[in-house]
């Protein structure tokens, strides 16, 4: 099995470049099922989850061109299957957003209850609730959504129960052919709802209000193919940002708007993180102790549950006690008890983390839970007294193109390596 081990203890700083957002590559792919022909994607991540979608996309007869690491072409033209197979959707939760696209195609859909990261059920309800007042009608059965729309897609007026990410991507996607005008109320806000947006208007569509909490389609008859360039990944950004609060030395992080971590980095400006923002870039770094604040996650613009580990991995090591709490996903805790095995002092009580910050850590053999729990990890291997070996960092993957070589061009002893798989018992 492939690990990361890292040696910690040694100066780690300089400049990083981050890619696109994961979070939003996966969509804008899925969106071109809706404009048929060729439509080109820049500053698309090299990660697991695209390549994922990629072979969604082809099962449904997309042909995909990869110009250069980052740009891909993906025609859409020959696509005449609306069946996605459990053996991808299973390995990626964001599968399901071919579902939307499909209906405004089709009519029709077929998809395969989702998987990915084991950080909580994420239930598809609000979805289906959303599209069933759309008029469509679905069937579940062995696993799978069976999503018709017999009368056709009908503009109306959707409430989420919650502010989900998914619902209101699908919700969009769905409604851009709908007959009339569709309102998505408690919509979410999120920068990668903005850019898909952005994309489907780029594409032909009317939508308006996307980044507010009510967002307004009005249906189109077609959209048309384009060339479009995905938003700066503000979660790899925050990720590293949180880095340089860790090791305490200059972080250069480019290629992302510094005001989509707008709560992020305030929090860690009251920690002792210095913050210095540019157009599309931040420059961090720390001269004092770490103060411990507290967190809870919630919906952009809140506290983004993509970085709840990484910040309680530098609340680990503040000067006092806090607590975390996590509101989005229920299972994202189980990160916490591989860092207590690296000395933390963590205590869950339901979706609360009381986090007593400590010294230091040492290092010691841990498991990525989860793919910002896997980074988190790493993070903390940096600072850690001896050596720190991450397995399953298959997770880290999904969502950070060359991780462990970023981090040694900043001066990280860190490297990939591949081990004996234990012996059966």
């Amino acid at each position: 099995m492939d690990v990361i081990r890292i040696e910690g203890g040694h100066r780690v700083e300089g400049v990083v470049k981050v890619e696109g957002a994961k979070n939003s590559a996966l969509k804008l792919m899925a969106a071109t099922i809706l404009a048929p022909g060729v439509n080109t994607l820049t500053n698309v991540p090299n990660i697991a989850d695209v390549h994922v979608m990629g072979k969604v996309l082809k099962r449904l007869g997309a042909s995909i061109e990869v110009l250069d690491e980052h740009t891909l072409q993906i025609d859409t033209s020959a696509v005449d299957s609306w069946v996605t197979p459990y053996q991808l959707v299973a390995q990626m939760r964001a599968s399901t957003a071919v579902l939307g696209p499909l209906l405004a195609r089709f009519g029709c859909a077929t998809v395969a209850m989702p998987g990915g990261c084991n950080i909580g059920a994420r239930k598809i309800d609000m979805h289906i609730l959303g599209l069933q007042a759309l008029g469509v009608e679905f069937d579940l059965d062995h696993g799978d959504i069976n999503a018709t729309t017999p009368h056709g897609l009908v503009g109306a007026t959707v409430t989420l129960d919650f502010a989900s990410v998914g619902a209101t991507e699908n919700l969009m996607m769905a409604s851009v052919h709908a007959d009339g005008v569709t309102v998505i109320d408690n919509a979410a806000r999120e920068p990668e709802i903005v850019d898909l947006a952005n994309l489907l208007n780029e594409m032909g569509a009317r939508i308006r209000g996307a980044g507010s909490p009510v967002i307004e389609i009005e249906g189109v008859s077609e959209l048309r193919p384009v060339t479009h360039e995905v938003v700066g990944d503000r979660i790899e950004a925050g990720t590293f940002i949180a880095t340089a609060g860790l090791v305490g030395h200059p972080v250069e992080v480019r290629g992302f708007d510094p005001a989509h971590l707008g709560l992020v980095l305030r929090k860690y400006e009251q920690m002792g993180i210095r913050i210095e923002r540019s157009a599309r870039s931040v420059r961090a770094w720390r001269e004092g102790s770490l103060a411990t604040v507290d967190i809870q996650t919630l919906p952009f613009p809140g506290f983004p549950t993509d970085m709840q580990a990484q910040t309680m991995c530098l609340l680990a090591l503040g000067s006092g006690s806090c607590v975390v709490t996590e509101n989005v996903f229920e299972n994202r805790f189980m990160f916490a008890s591989e860092l207590q095995r690296m000395g933390a002092d963590i205590r869950i009580e339901g979706h609360h983390a009381i986090v007593h910050g400590v010294s230091g850590l040492s290092g010691a053999e841990v498991r990525s839970p989860d793919l910002r729990g896997g980074a988190a990890l790493v993070m903390a291997g940096l600072v850690a007294d001896g050596v720190t070996v991450i397995s399953d960092i298959h997770h880290i993957d999904r969502g950070y193109e060359c991780f462990v070589e970023k981090l040694q061009t900043l001066g990280a002893h860190v490297e990939r390596a591949t081990v004996p798989d234990a012996p059966e018992a």
